[in-house]
């Protein structure tokens, strides 16, 4: 029955019929969608250096249009933060002080000596975290000595020695590898400009302190105490060269071709220069292919240009089609039918990745985040696309011939599940917390271990494909996602900001399984949602939510994105009519604009918590279409629960 009055649902038509039609204009020839991926200045930054680093002949007007979005960019405070409205982060600033003065940037300019300043009022670059450190003993602007040891020995030790590659995230594991051979041999870069920021060092500064604060003192002191010995240990010529070619080896064969190793920046600029240093030209085939995988990251416009961390094109298909499935619309139908087309062939069902270490008789059946990144797909990204092709083929729009890709990745997926009962992102019990104390590991995102959102995700995909709760593997995920509901009803995101995600996709999965609106459970979480409303109408959530010292919700300014994520928490919470819900939805009508989409300056991507976010540029249009058509069809259905694990 129609709850909407007749001026509302045509009110609700118009803006999902705009909304659809921008983004059926955004897909691509063959089938997929894929939206920019916004960082922080960092990864524009060392992009310009990198250039510099292996003295390349560098393209003039694209590093002015990179230095406009890196002006653009600094802060009020003076430096560059690590998200939009951030506070200063000293590691983005020095990258990109060091950046603009590459490309030309005078010293004295007021953006210049601004952020000198608040360097030096901070202690200077020395203080910056470890992977600037190492890009400042790179350019020969800082001693190794100030570096923790990384020795290439690392990749020799067997599986069982308590600090191990395999016990380490995959995005550790392939930004590690190829730097163990950079910091054995410790090259400098060419740097033919001969730039230097001395001018950032404040003379008498010891380097970063040795625990971060995410680090516990006993495990500081133990790791600090042999980081010592290791600096001191002369090691065997003949062990040095053999950890030196099985770091080759390793990287070579997770090269992952024109989409570049492990398909993040890091890794990628990292192989690119271990090549290097190991004497490759640069037309040779692998070092060649690395470097193109660089290029094809940038976003190059009439009058910025800058580096993406890694693309998003499974990620942003697999959601979109979501979406248009959402509005029931035959055009919309068609298009989604073509990206599942364009997603089916990605299946990875020939390699055993990295994954394969601790799950050795799970035979491959995921999805990548990326265009291809074979050795590490990821159980987010394969619950989402198994969802999407298993609504595909019950709603007529696929018949059967999804049927063995979803029985694939569902197997991988179960495989994957976490003695917990959660799921990680891209390895299955990734859990060595003591790792996060090394002192490389300043960042505290060594791990991949279970989440909440990835763990919802995975409980949906299960419940969506009819497994009952009484079966094994989801009656532990249900369990782990009930265990760990906070006492204020949210859950933590991980990959999404932060509890407004996170308790969408817990609220999404569990509903799938079957918890109904009455439950405990739904009824606190749902109760989270609906107090963390902003008058406006909309939700939102601050990046600082992940600061360790966190006491509740802060709040923040509406965003479409996390408005559509509250909004469809609380709809899969059985909460359609509540009042909450239809502000929220007229939150989101009036921020429509003119193009049919939204747009939002905010970060709600999640990276490393504390320490790397990112922009979806994508958010904002196909989430805020899925809320609405969810809204208009319940509203106007028979039936008030959600039927989809999503």
């Amino acid at each position: 029955m129609n709850q909407l009055n007749p001026a509302e649902f045509l009110e609700m038509e118009g803006a999902i019929r705009a909304a659809t039609d921008a983004i059926l204009a955004e897909q691509k020839p063959d089938g997929h969608w894929v939206y920019e991926l916004e960082a922080d200045a960092t990864i524009p930054a060392e992009y310009v250096l990198l250039v510099h680093y292996l003295a390349e002949t560098p393209n003039l007007e694209l590093e002015r249009k990179i230095g406009v979005y890196l002006r653009r960019i600094q802060g009020a405070h003076g430096g560059w933060p690590l998200y939009h409205e951030g506070a200063f982060d000293i590691s983005a600033t020095v990258k990109a002080y060091f950046a603009l003065k590459m490309i030309g940037d005078d010293i004295d300019a007021p953006h210049m000596v601004r952020a000198r300043e608040e360097i030096r009022k901070r202690g200077g670059a020395i203080k910056a975290n470890v992977f600037t450190r190492i890009l400042l003993a790179l350019y020969g602007q800082t001693s190794w000595s100030n570096i923790p040891t990384i020795p290439p020995e690392l990749i020799l030790l067997p599986r069982w020695f308590p600090v191990h590659l395999s016990k380490m995230s995959y995005w550790a594991r392939t930004v590690i590898v190829p730097l163990l051979v950079m910091a054995a041999k410790q090259p400098l870069a060419r740097n033919p400009r001969n730039i230097h920021i001395d001018e950032l060092f404040v003379p008498g500064v010891p380097a970063a302190s040795p625990r971060a604060p995410h680090q516990s003192a006993g495990w500081s002191a133990f790791f600090a105490g042999l980081d010592k010995v290791l600096k001191a240990v002369p090691w065997p010529t003949g062990l040095r060269a053999a950890a030196i070619e099985e770091c080759r080896r390793w990287t070579t064969e997770r090269l992952n071709g024109e989409d570049g190793l492990g398909a993040i920046y890091p890794a990628m600029a990292n192989s690119v220069m271990m090549y290097d240093v190991l004497g490759y030209a640069p037309n040779h085939p692998n070092r060649a292919i690395a470097r193109k995988s660089v290029e094809k990251l940038l976003i190059v416009k009439d009058e910025e240009a800058y580096c993406q961390p890694c693309v998003s094109p499974v990620w942003d298909t697999a959601l979109v089609a979501h979406a248009l499935m959402e509005t029931k619309d035959e055009k919309a139908n068609a298009a989604a039918a073509r990206g599942l087309e364009w997603l089916k062939p990605l299946q990875v069902l020939d390699v055993a990745g990295d994954w394969a270490e601790e799950k050795p008789d799970v035979p491959p059946g995921g999805w990548a985040f990326q265009y291809r990144n074979d050795h590490y797909p990821d159980l987010d990204d394969t619950a989402v696309v198994v969802m999407a092709m298993d609504r595909a083929r019950h709603s007529g729009l696929a018949e059967r011939q999804y049927d063995d890709a979803i029985l694939r990745g569902a197997m991988w997926v179960g495989g994957l599940q976490s003695r917990n009962g959660g799921w990680g992102a891209f390895d299955a019990d990734n859990s060595y917390t003591y790792l996060n104390n090394i002192p490389f590991a300043d960042h505290g995102a060594l791990l991949d271990p279970p989440t909440e959102d990835v763990s919802g995700r995975c409980v949906g995909m299960f419940a969506q494909l009819g497994v009952g709760k009484d079966d094994p593997r989801l009656k532990a995920g249900i369990d782990y996602l009930i265990q760990t509901q906070r006492e204020d009803g949210s859950w933590w995101g991980r990959w999404g900001v932060n509890y407004i995600y996170g308790t969408w996709s817990a609220l999404a999965g569990l509903n799938g399984a079957g918890l109904g609106p009455d439950h405990g459970t739904m009824k606190r979480g749902a109760h989270w949602l609906v107090e963390i409303q902003n008058p406006d109408g909309g939700w939102g959530e601050n990046c600082d939510s992940y600061k360790l010292d966190y006491k509740g919700y802060e709040p923040a300014p509406s965003t479409a994105s996390q408005t559509a994520w509250a909004l469809l928490g609380l709809m899969a919470a059985g909460e359609v009519d509540h009042p909450a819900v239809a502000r929220g939805i007229n939150y989101l009508k009036a921020t429509q604009e003119a193009d049919g989409l939204w747009s939002q300056p905010h970060y709600t991507g999640g990276g490393f918590p504390r320490v790397f976010y990112l922009n979806y540029h994508g958010y904002p249009k196909f989430f805020p279409l899925w809320a609405l058509a969810r809204y208009r069809n319940l509203k106007s259905g028979n039936s008030r629960r959600v039927e989809y694990g999503l």
